[in-house]
């Protein structure tokens, strides 16, 4: 009877993928199930594929078997039949692993760690669970929305857009572009602006994710979580732990990736490599974290991944340094705007807006369309989210970046410096006059030697730009917007755009995908520490 309840237990439980060692000098191993899993798994994902494919190319087969003229009374008896047949292989198949699995003393041992760990997720049952690769579905959740108190559960901020006045007429006949928008954006637009999210994609980069998972594990130490956000999306995360081990141990790096990004194989490396402790995540619908990566979903994820690290994981606000990659930079920003007593913001590769960008990439005749659906449903709007934050920034921009730029090898055409010129304008708005943005543009327009020469030729005097700095803030404060520059001349307004800029934006001669290397992860330039130019490495 006992074996009975075994097999019957055993059927749908998680998948066993591998065994990591208890310590350095013990190597992880790949679990090998006996023949009767083996083979009656292989028998259920294969049925399973066939089912995923026939749902999707299901319009197209009825299609072909109705100009056929094969949907007749005798095709639907026998299609009846092959499904019978199929349920019938598929229930023998579950009976079959069922059995494989119970008389697998590997397989019961994890189970039964997994149970204790569901009944009770102890640190002693979280770090033995911990030493097992599993199927993601199962793994208990360790820190949710519903257990937050009331005042983690607070109301967040968000960027509302102004109601437009339009009268009736243009209401109505706006409809049509709604719907249009609405279905393009809830059908194929979330997956061309997130192909992280596509199935197929995660289908073929498995074994790499696993791979580079792995290395994170066995190589850093690092500990895998499951959270759950306000709708019960389940978010993956990888905690990095450096404290009292590392220069810049206490200080932790939350990494937002970019829209085909993965923390498994993502910009975890670079802080990790600079000695941080670094806590990774994957956006809704990419690999093993569940939902889609809309808007209001990101903004839970980026949430109950901030609590988490703050209530659970015991970082002070003070020490964390949100970093974003590309698309990253729109979660990122959004929790700066609130969670604004954060160290420091660090954005790479990032657009100010997304608008441009897809307005660019669609057929002129849709630009109409393009425009309400972006603004009505995915309106990411990373510049806007940025003004609020009134901490250090670094701008981090890819001279060769093929994606933010408008157009291809123009580097005044890339996004990143739209983004600055809209936090400059609002952090500073009286040294922002028009011959002083035409500088600006223009300065973006050069990087290396050249930026270097215009930077001198403009005789940028960096002891008096920050002497004026200090000397406002000792008589104001640092709140933003700064009114410094009220007594100030056209020259000196100049010197203090291009002071600022080079201390708010770094250049990296690579294209948009290349690895971060460490040196280029500076710590912010903070105005109270003028003289900051540390790199943190």
């Amino acid at each position: 009877m006992s074996l009975l309840r075994s097999v019957i237990e055993s059927m749908f439980t998680p998948r066993l993928v591998k065994i990591y060692g208890n310590s350095p000098l013990q190597v992880e191993r790949v679990y090998e199930p006996n023949l009767f899993e083996k083979w009656s798994d292989q028998i259920i994902n294969s049925i399973y594929m066939l089912w995923k494919l026939g749902l999707y190319g299901s319009p197209l087969l009825v299609g072909y078997f109705y100009r056929k003229g094969y949907l007749t009374s005798d095709y639907f008896i026998t299609l009846t039949k092959f499904v019978t047949s199929i349920g019938v292989i598929l229930v023998v198949s579950f009976c079959v692993r069922g059995f494989g699995r119970s008389t697998n003393s590997v397989y019961q041992k994890f189970l039964k760690t997994l149970k204790d760990a569901d009944t009770d997720l102890t640190p002693s049952n979280k770090q033995a669970l911990s030493r097992y690769e599993f199927d993601f579905y199962a793994w208990p959740a360790e820190y949710t929305w519903f257990n937050m108190d009331g005042i983690a559960k607070k109301a967040r901020r968000n960027i509302v857009r102004p109601v437009s006045h339009r009268n009736a007429f243009q209401l109505i006949s706006s409809v049509p572009c709604h719907i249009i928008g609405y279905l393009s954006i809830h059908t194929f637009g979330i997956r061309m602006i997130y192909p992280g999210s596509l199935g197929i994609l995660q289908m073929i980069l498995g074994p790499v994710l696993l791979q580079g998972r792995t290395k994170l594990i066995e190589s850093y130490k690092g500990v895998r979580s499951k959270l759950k956000t306000k709708e019960n999306n389940s978010i993956d995360t990888m905690f990095i732990d450096r404290r009292n081990e590392t220069e810049n141990g206490n200080t932790l790096v939350v990494c937002c990736e970019g829209n085909a990004g993965f923390y498994e194989i993502g910009v975890m490396g670079t802080p990790i490599e600079a000695g941080y402790s670094v806590l990774g995540w994957n956006h809704p619908g990419f690999a093993c974290s569940t939902g889609k990566p809309y808007p209001v979903q990101e903004h839970n994820a980026i949430d109950i991944v901030m609590q988490f690290a703050i209530n659970k994981l015991g970082f002070k606000k003070e020490n964390i340094i949100l970093f974003g990659w590309s698309i990253g930079g729109y979660t990122a920003t959004w929790a700066a705007m609130n969670y604004p007593d954060i160290k420091a913001v660090v954005l790479d590769a990032t657009f100010d807006d997304i608008l441009p960008l897809a307005v660019s990439h669609m057929p002129q005749s849709m630009e109409s369309i393009v425009k309400l659906a972006i603004r009505e449903y995915v309106n990411l709007n990373i510049a806007e989210q940025l003004l609020t934050y009134p901490g250090p920034v670094l701008i981090i921009r890819r001279t060769e970046d093929e994606v933010i730029c408008l157009e291809e090898g123009i580097l005044s055409s890339n996004r990143g410096n739209n983004l600055l010129i809209k936090l400059f304008k609002y952090r500073y708005p009286l040294i922002m006059n028009d011959a002083q943005l035409k500088i600006l543009q223009e300065y973006f327009s050069y990087t290396g030697p050249k930026q270097d020469d215009f930077y001198r030729i403009s005789g940028v005097n960096s002891d008096l730009c920050r002497s004026l700095l200090e000397s406002y803030i000792s008589e104001n404060s640092k709140s933003y917007p700064m009114r410094i520059g009220e007594d100030m001349d056209d020259n000196q307004k100049t010197q203090m755009v291009l002071y600022l800029a080079r201390k708010y934006m770094k250049d990296y001669k690579s294209t948009h995908c290349t690895p971060l290397p460490r040196d280029m992860f500076q710590a912010p330039w903070d105005i109270n520490i003028v003289e900051n130019d540390f790199v943190l490495t």
